[in-house]
């Protein structure tokens, strides 16, 4: 879940182009219905492209990241599910570094495989919290808050800010006041301030998520998605910015359905 200088965590070099196609498009304006119909469009046509060259070629693990990408940024997780499982079917050597596949899990509702998949990830790479933390959130849905504290995952190397930070409020040594608190007063630049806020929001976000807490989890999640740090920031930040960004919408979905049920 690393995104450094070398794709291992990702798996194919070309990925890290492939949501510089959308960067200026979706951070300007990430709830524009008009914008985000422009997305759509790109996706559906990314994923049109990459059943052709599937067609010709069954084996071909560009084509289905590619597509099991565009899939999940239009919210259909099953099929980006079903893609990432034909990946790691072709090749194996995928199955432990295959990070997308474990937030895949975790949005068609299968919790106890995704905690699973960020499990074996940390076999893989043993630094990265970011990947802890998932594996917290999947766990904390499949078998409950106290379970996902008793069995946080162990870390003994520094890993990049603010995930120690987000890991110490699972820990419950930190509050979601505190890790903002820090990282507005730390001595940083304005590029790297943003960063951590951006990946602060949407993990505080997310735990509001998996507590039932509605209101502030919308609300850090509006705050990480509306940050312009991702837009140049690289594959791994563009796609967690589509997680926050689904992650909102599914809370909006969930919030309006039972006045879509009243007016029926």
């Amino acid at each position: 879940m690393t995104i450094s200088a070398t794709p291992h965590s990702i798996g194919f070099a070309f990925l890290w182009g492939f949501l510089g196609l959308f960067a200026n498009t979706a951070a300007a304006d990430p709830f524009s219905e008009s914008k985000l119909a422009e997305l759509r469009t790109q996706w559906k046509q990314q994923i049109t492209q990459a059943t052709q060259t599937l067609d010709s070629d069954a084996k071909n693990l560009d084509a289905l990241s590619r597509r099991g990408d565009a899939y999940f940024f239009s919210g259909e997780f099953r099929q980006a599910l079903a893609d990432y499982e034909r990946m790691v079917k072709l090749q194996p050597s995928l199955a432990n570094s295959h990070w997308r596949r474990g937030i895949a899990y975790f949005y068609v509702g299968d919790f106890q495989q995704a905690a699973a998949q960020f499990e074996a990830y940390h076999s893989f790479d043993d630094i990265d919290r970011e990947n802890g933390i998932w594996r917290y959130l999947s766990l904390a849905k499949a078998k409950g808050l106290p379970a996902a504290r008793k069995t946080l995952l162990k870390y003994r190397k520094t890993d990049r800010e603010p995930f120690p930070a987000v890991y110490q409020l699972f820990e419950g040594k930190l509050t979601a006041k505190e890790i903002l608190s820090q990282i507005e007063q730390a001595e940083i630049s304005n590029t790297e301030r943003e960063k951590r806020l951006f990946y602060a929001h949407l993990y505080i976000g997310l735990n509001h998520v998996v507590l039932g807490q509605d209101q502030p989890a919308r609300q850090h999640l509006q705050k990480s998605v509306d940050n312009s740090w991702p837009e140049t920031a690289g594959y791994g930040p563009h796609w967690m910015w589509h997680v926050g960004r689904l992650q909102a919408d599914l809370l909006d979905k969930k919030q309006q359905a039972p006045k879509s049920a009243n007016t029926d």
